[in-house]
């Protein structure tokens, strides 16, 4: 069997930077990571902020897929992105002395990086930049301001549209507001992004849920254009099991709305949580903090010793909170800590260690048979899970009955899912759902059945993450601009080649040695009420954990024309990532092989050929310095996306 090979073309470079790739916003992580490390921050935060309109808050609450697609991550442990990306933005950011940084991302892109179609400034279907049109501003509906509705309201304000937020709780921010405790996102960050939003000429209007009798259709009798369906997933799923109706059982949801509107829910000392994802975790670690007894009190001396003044706020707020509530709380689970959904990712793993830290315990493969109690809980029975997923990979778990443990328990919050309130849609609304209870739509466009009707985020899939949602709502703006715009247009893209002189190219050295470090985070016994658990890395931290970047942007290219086969790229490499191999070794299609060979214009002689695993490139450099003729060298790439008529 030969050698399996690709050649590579724009798709192939795309793909390089794999941080960009898994990030549904397509922010280009890894460029604001290079420049983290080459200290020019202003530059690293404006890349960051281009496409994401919650930057800030994703810097601190972001699942990062960006990690887990990270390259670094396949040779030892990925690169610190979110927490780098919380680094900037508390320097230029809303959060910042500076959160005016970002207004210059309305009129001038930025110069660094891979700019793609959704980054500001906003140009769809625009080769450049064009007045807005004269006369009234077509008019945009958004039902919900959780992230997929901010982030559309975002676009479409910026694409000229006269947009109207309708929220049903009494504060903007959904999920973000709601279901994130505070020591994760603190509300004064959430609210200054949200606030940013709307001073863009978005109207936001509190107190206001669609229903029965105020729906889509009284919508577009008042004038709306069309409308994006963003409400979120915001009523927890029922555990069909014997006991689910007695006090102390709750759903995860529930109690994280009533913690985050100040409302104290008095769980008592034993607590389990049911689940294995974020959800279970925050319910876990909110359970803690709100029983915590004996606060430490710490001394004025202490306090003013932090350099943090939001910390001195949290330990104040926490001094004078309520004490008594849970002392131990477990994480009960139906899959072991290998196939708990939450250790699948970076970010997942990292919350584990601190929800262990913290003193939260863990039962996996198991669930609950049946919650036992007198009108109260007082136990769980728990059966042992013999398989979560079948064959073909879906959920469908097995239980062995003979294997029943008790575990006494004062409260059972159940973090099993969440479904969405669609109470508001009417026959009338043409919009269909699925038959699992979301609204069905064109997964390319977001479309729903009813014309100018469009969902996205929880709603349209079901739970996902954050920036999945802020996709949501980047691509909802662009689909409801073409459908009111009807403009047609292509998009192009610009690939731009430097080559850089092999005689300034240079890593830092010993970047391959630099492990990964955790984001620092307060003592376990500082952690009450809402005193934010992670601090973030200072200036010299983050440009160490910054120069372990692999500059993906940058490609080892290879000219046949003018080597000489003398295998000393391949010798010097300490990744064993290239080869000169025989050209017949290669697994190739057959045209594709005559076509090659013809360009080669061998003339019968025997040909080879250069292959490279990028997967495993270090982008040291190595092998473009060792070269003799200049037949290897190292060339940044970047790529441009713009709408254009030609």
């Amino acid at each position: 069997m030969g050698i399996r090979v690709a050649l590579p073309d724009l798709d192939h470079w795309k793909a390089q930077v794999k941080c960009q790739s898994g990030c549904p916003v397509s922010t280009d992580a890894g460029r604001y990571v290079q420049l983290i490390a080459e200290g020019r921050l202003e530059e690293a935060y404006l890349v960051a902020r281009a496409p994401n309109p919650l930057a800030s808050v994703c810097g601190r609450v972001c699942a990062a897929p960006c990690e887990d697609a990270c390259r670094r991550g396949a040779i030892d442990a990925p690169i610190s992105i979110r927490a780098l990306k919380r680094h900037v933005t508390e320097q230029y950011g809303v959060e910042s002395i500076r959160p005016d940084t970002q207004a210059q991302l309305l009129t001038a892109g930025v110069a660094e990086g891979n700019r793609y179609a959704g980054h500001m400034p906003l140009q769809f279907h625009r080769a450049r930049p064009t007045p807005a049109p004269a006369g009234p501003k077509r008019r945009v509906a958004i039902i919900g301001a959780g992230p997929a509705g901010l982030a559309a309201a975002h676009d479409l304000a910026l694409l000229n549209y006269d947009v109207t937020i309708f929220e049903a709780a009494a504060e903007p921010g959904g999920m973000m507001r709601f279901g994130i405790p505070e020591y994760r996102l603190p509300r004064t960050l959430l609210r200054a992004e949200i606030d940013r939003i709307v001073s863009l000429g978005v109207t936001l209007k509190l107190n206001a849920p669609l229903t029965a009798e105020f729906g889509l259709c009284q919508l577009r009798d008042a004038g709306f254009d069309a409308v994006f369906l963003s409400v979120g997933v915001s009523r927890g799923r029922d555990l069909q099991i014997p006991g689910v109706e007695m006090d102390g059982v709750v759903k995860a949801v529930d109690y994280l709305l009533n913690i985050n509107r100040g409302y104290r829910l008095d769980l008592g000392r034993r607590v389990v949580v049911i689940g294995g994802g974020f959800v279970a975790f925050d319910a876990a670690r909110t359970a803690l903090r709100t029983g915590r007894e004996a606060l430490p009190d710490a001394t004025e001396a202490e306090l003013g010793a932090e350099t943090d003044a939001r910390l001195k706020e949290a330990m104040d707020s926490a001094r004078a909170a309520l004490r008594g509530g849970a002392t131990e709380v477990t994480v009960v689970s139906l899959e072991s800590l290998e196939e708990m959904p939450v250790l699948r990712t970076t970010q997942g793993h990292e919350e584990f260690e601190e929800a262990a830290k913290e003193g939260v315990r863990f039962i996996t493969r198991r669930g609950p048979r049946r919650l036992i109690g007198n009108g109260h809980l007082t136990a769980l029975e728990l059966r042992g899970v013999t398989s979560v997923f079948d064959a073909n990979g879906r959920f469908a778990p097995q239980y062995n009955d003979d294997d029943v443990m008790t575990l006494e328990a004062d409260a059972c919050v159940l973090a099993i899912g969440q479904q969405a309130d669609l109470s508001f849609l009417t026959p009338a609304d043409g919009v269909a759902l699925t038959p699992g209870g979301t609204i069905k739509i064109d997964p390319a466009t977001l479309a729903t059945s009813a014309p100018g009707v469009y969902a996205g985020g929880d709603v349209a899939f079901g739970p996902r993450n954050l920036i999945d949602a802020v996709a949501n709502g980047k691509r909802a703006a662009q689909s409801i601009h073409e459908y009111l715009a009807g403009d047609g247009a292509r998009l192009e893209t610009i690939v731009a080649i430097e080559k850089l002189p092999t005689t300034h190219y240079e890593m830092l050295a010993g970047y391959e040695r630099l492990d990964r470090e955790a984001p620092p985070t307060l003592a376990t016994n500082r952690r009450t009420g809402i005193a934010e658990v992670e601090t973030g890395y200072d200036a010299d931290a983050a440009r160490r954990q910054a120069a372990r970047c692999l500059v993906c942007h940058v490609q080892t290219i290879y000219d046949p024309e003018k080597c000489v086969l003398c295998n000393r790229c391949v010798d010097i490499c300490p990744e064993y990532c290239l080869a000169i191999v025989p050209f017949e070794s290669l697994d190739l299609e057959l045209e594709v092989k005559d076509a090659l060979t013809a360009r080669a214009e061998a003339n019968g002689l025997p040909l080879a050929a250069m292959v490279k695993d990028d997967d495993r490139c270090i982008r040291c450099g190595l092998c473009a310095i060792r070269c003799p003729t200049d037949a290897m060298t190292m060339e940044r790439f970047s790529i441009t996306e713009r709408w254009t008529h030609e």
